[in-house]
C-alpha cells in the first residue's frame, strides 16, 4: 500500500541477523573495549608500571572456535518496529491492550506517564487510505461530470445550429410523409453518433497514453474492458440527454413554415 515490494523482504530470526550478518556479540564488544583501553594505557602510562591499568583476566579467554559456537547475547538497542499478527480481526483490540500493558511494564512506565512507543493498527491505516482514495475518486468524478456537461452543452449547440440550417430539409421530409417521431429519431441518432465518435477518440487517446507510459516509463499498465464499456455507455447517454431538445424542436416544426424558411 505504501509502495514497498513485499518480494524484496527477507524474514529471518533476529539472532541469525545479529550474529551472522551484523557480527555483534559480547566477545567482540569485550575485545574492542580491551584493545581501546590497552592502546590508551600504553599511550598514557609511560613513566611507571607500578599500577598498570590493564588487569589480568581471571578466566582463560575463549578460542575463536568457542566464541563462534557459543556467542553471548547482546541486548538490542535499535529495535524500530515489531509486527504482530492477531488470530482474527475481532481480537485486534484485545491484542493492542495486551501489547500496551506489556510494553509499559517492560519500559517501566508508571501509571499516568506518557508512553514512549506507538501502536498502529493496520486496519485503521487501511481505512484512512480507503477514505483518501474515495475522496480522490469523488473529486475526479466531479471533474469528469463538469467535462461531460460542458461537452453536452457543446453537442446541444451544434445540433440546434444543425436544426436551424436544415429547416427547409425538415419541412420537405414532413411534406412527403415523415412523422414527428421520424424527425426526432433522426436527430437523436445524429447526436448519439457524434458523441460516440468523441468517446471512441477519447478511448483511443487514453489507451495510446497508457501504451506510451509502459514504453517510456516501463510501468505495467492494463486497459480495463469495463472502463471502455462505461465510456461507450456514458457517451451514448450524453448524446441522448443533450440531443433530445434539438431533436424535439425539429420534430415540432410546422411543415408549411419550414418549407418557407430560407
Amino acid at each position: 500500500m505504501m509502495g514497498m515490494d513485499q518480494d524484496d523482504v527477507i524474514v529471518a530470526p533476529w539472532t541469525t541477523i545479529k550474529y551472522n550478518i551484523a557480527g555483534s556479540s559480547v566477545t567482540n564488544a569485550i575485545q574492542s573495549r580491551s584493545s581501546t583501553s590497552s592502546s590508551t594505557s600504553s599511550a598514557v602510562n609511560t613513566i611507571s608500571d607500578l599500577y598498570p591499568s590493564s588487569t589480568v583476566s581471571l578466566y582463560p579467554e575463549k578460542s575463536s572456535t568457542q566464541a563462534a559456537n557459543n556467542p553471548m547475547l547482546v541486548r538490542f538497542t535499535n529495535v524500530d518496529e515489531i509486527q504482530v499478527l492477531a488470530n482474527s480481526a475481532n481480537e485486534i483490540p484485545l491484542a493492542i491492550r495486551q501489547i500496551t500493558s506489556l510494553l509499559r511494564d517492560r519500559h517501566r512506565i508508571r501509571p499516568g506517564q506518557p508512553e514512549d512507543f506507538v501502536i498502529r493498527n493496520m486496519a485503521e491505516l487501511s481505512s484512512v487510505m480507503t477514505s483518501t482514495t474515495r475522496m480522490m475518486t469523488n473529486l475526479l468524478l466531479c471533474v469528469a461530470l463538469i467535462s461531460l456537461v460542458v461537452g453536452g452543452v457543446g453537442i446541444m449547440n451544434i445540433m440546434l445550429v444543425s436544426v436551424t440550417e436544415r429547416t427547409h430539409e425538415i419541412g420537405l421530409r414532413m411534406a412527403v410523409g415523415a412523422q414527428s417521431r421520424d424527425i426526432l429519431t433522426q436527430f437523436l441518432v445524429e447526436a448519439v453518433v457524434l458523441c460516440l465518435l468523441g468517446g471512441a477518440l477519447g478511448i483511443l487517446l487514453g489507451h495510446g497514453g497508457s501504451l506510451l507510459v509502459r514504453y517510456f516509463l516501463k510501468w505495467p499498465v492494463m486497459t480495463s474492458p469495463a472502463a471502455i464499456i462505461a465510456a461507450v455507455v456514458v457517451s451514448a447517454t450524453v448524446g441522448i440527454v443533450f440531443g433530445y431538445y434539438p431533436a424535439w424542436k425539429a420534430s415540432r416544426l410546422d411543415p408549411i413554415e419550414a418549407l418557407r424558411y430560407e
